[in-house]
């Protein structure tokens, strides 16, 4: 998906069709919407060529993008859960996993990488109604092992911003429910975590779309990628007026929402009501 997104804006940048690109490769124009997508396997060959199209002749540039080709060809630690994701979020684990900023507003329940185990359970069982045993315990596997991310030596930032609706709607029994509030409060006293309340008193806000997260990656010629969930697809946006919009729409929110201090005494609260 980044190399992807990189070499579509390569190719726009020098007014290229994607029917010219893919003769230059001795491919169809439906092969290069599918590279630039990330649906398919990249030849060094064909990355080289298309460099060498769109004009990229800096030695250490062409180098970092051929890196990011054989890095994309490697199945990663989440390949083994694919037959229980759907088919856009393998691209998402990915990218997540690359990320040294992850911004996120969740409004339905808490963030995927903030989750208890039985709180996740609850979320998968709910969402996998006709789901085995089997396969809501490795989907929730696969979240447990994304969380490694917020503990590992270069961990990413992590900026969250909780709607009030996500805490106050039960997932699971009661129990549950305590150890995710309490999960909440300890994990936002990491360093690396800042974890946001927006309640419902403030009123309407700008996170009005739903949820997004934003994505930054630690390379500067990489453009940050939005992701939408939606119920049958995902959307990643990542040309430069969209992604302006929700970042701009993210620090509204945080603006907005009591501090990460006051929101750890907003979430101590509902402890004590549930």
């Amino acid at each position: 998906m980044l190399l992807g997104s990189h070499l579509r804006r390569l190719r726009e940048a020098q007014g290229i069709t994607r029917e010219k690109a893919g003769y230059s490769i001795r491919a169809s124009e439906s092969k290069i919407s599918r590279m630039e997508l990330g649906r398919v396997s990249f030849k060094a060959r064909d990355v080289e060529d298309l460099l060498t199209l769109y004009g990229v002749t800096d030695d250490q540039e062409r180098e970092s993008l051929l890196s990011l080709a054989k890095e994309a060809n490697v199945a990663g630690w989440w390949h083994s859960y694919s037959d229980v994701l759907p088919s856009w979020f393998p691209t998402y684990v990915g990218l997540e996993g690359a990320a040294h900023l992850i911004r996120s507003y969740e409004v339905q329940f808490v963030h995927g990488l903030l989750q208890t185990e039985a709180y996740a359970h609850a979320v998968v069982a709910r969402g996998m109604k006709d789901g085995s045993d089997a396969e809501i315990e490795k989907r929730v596997a696969l979240r447990m092992e994304r969380q490694k991310y917020l503990v590992a030596e270069n961990a990413p930032e992590f900026h969250c911003v909780l709607d009030e609706a996500a805490l106050r709607r039960p997932y699971g029994d009661r129990e549950v429910m305590r150890g995710q509030l309490q999960h909440l409060i300890d994990i936002s006293e990491r360093p690396n975590v800042r974890l946001q309340v927006m309640p419902f008193s403030f009123g309407g806000h700008s996170g009005e779309s739903g949820a997004f997260t934003v994505l930054s990656f630690p390379e500067s010629d990489l453009s940050d990628v939005v992701y939408l969930e939606q119920l049958t697809s995902a959307l990643y946006l990542d040309k430069g007026e969209d992604v302006t919009q929700y970042e701009t729409a993210l620090r509204q929110l945080q603006y907005d929402s009591p501090s990460p201090e006051e929101s750890r005494d907003l979430l101590r609260g509902l402890l004590q009501l549930s």
